[in-house]
């Protein structure tokens, strides 16, 4: 495995077995991600939350069965934020993808399986651009995949985020009539979408952060204050570790654009 850039903050969290099994609802409001009961997995997340991303998938992987979920998680958000060659990032991309489908094929009754599967494939989309995925059939893979998260686990907000995100993307790129008859994609769904994340995950700043894009793509530049508002609201918002930061950092960055 490559050398993956490094956290830009390391240092800044400083979670242990214990903090971290004492601020797990907190932290996995977004994912509803069960707290594991192999301590190898419960490392896998400790570095994860730290900032360490490489080495948490590197334990994850090690440690198999849940820890399949942090590698991905890990992998994903590091690819997002951090890999700045794009074919790697969509190398990395695919690889979790793949790694999630096994996964779900194995557990199928685990929903974060499928949901990496589909924030995966969805990252891609947005890689390679989100019409020629559609062309190749993604885009239906991730609403399907997504979908069925929420079906196994209604609370899963990050899921309600992503598929908002879907809703949004498809409209915006190929309008609402082709978005809606083709793919099922509808701007009242989207945007409820979007209110249900926040309402299960209250104050998350990439829920924040996705509700605004979401709204400019989906109402236009009239919503372009409510979006200025919310991208604000995620920039103050005060980080709980190094994912939260990275979104923290990415809408700080936005408002200065």
């Amino acid at each position: 495995m490559a050398k993956w850039t490094a956290f830009p903050h390391l240092g800044d969290y400083s979670y242990d077995a214990a903090s971290l099994k004492k601020n797990w609802a907190r932290l996995h409001a977004g994912d509803a991600e069960p707290l594991p009961k192999d301590a190898a997995v419960l490392d896998a997340w400790v570095l994860f939350h730290n900032g360490e991303f490489q080495k948490a998938a590197e334990a994850g992987l090690k440690a198999g069965g849940a820890g399949i979920t942090a590698a991905n998680k890990a992998t994903c958000i590091y690819a997002n934020y951090l890999e700045k060659k794009e074919k790697a990032k969509l190398d990395l991309f695919m690889e979790a993808a793949q790694r999630a489908e096994a996964q779900a094929a194995a557990e199928p009754g685990n929903p974060n399986a499928w949901y990496w599967q589909a924030y995966a494939l969805g990252r891609y989309s947005q890689g390679i651009s989100v019409a020629k995925a559609l062309a190749q059939g993604l885009g239906t893979r991730v609403k399907d995949a997504l979908e069925h998260v929420i079906e196994l686990q209604p609370k899963h907000a990050d899921a309600h985020v992503a598929l908002a995100a879907f809703h949004a993307e498809v409209i915006d790129k190929v309008g609402s009539l082709i978005g809606g008859m083709t793919y099922g994609a509808k701007k009242d769904t989207g945007l409820k979408l979007y209110k249900d994340a926040l309402d299960l995950n209250p104050g998350a700043p990439i829920a924040l952060i996705e509700y605004a894009n979401g709204l400019v793509m989906l109402e236009g530049d009239k919503r372009m204050k409510d979006a200025t508002r919310l991208y604000e609201q995620a920039a103050s918002s005060k980080p709980m570790d190094a994912t939260e930061r990275l979104d923290v950092d990415l809408a700080k960055a936005e408002l200065l654009d």
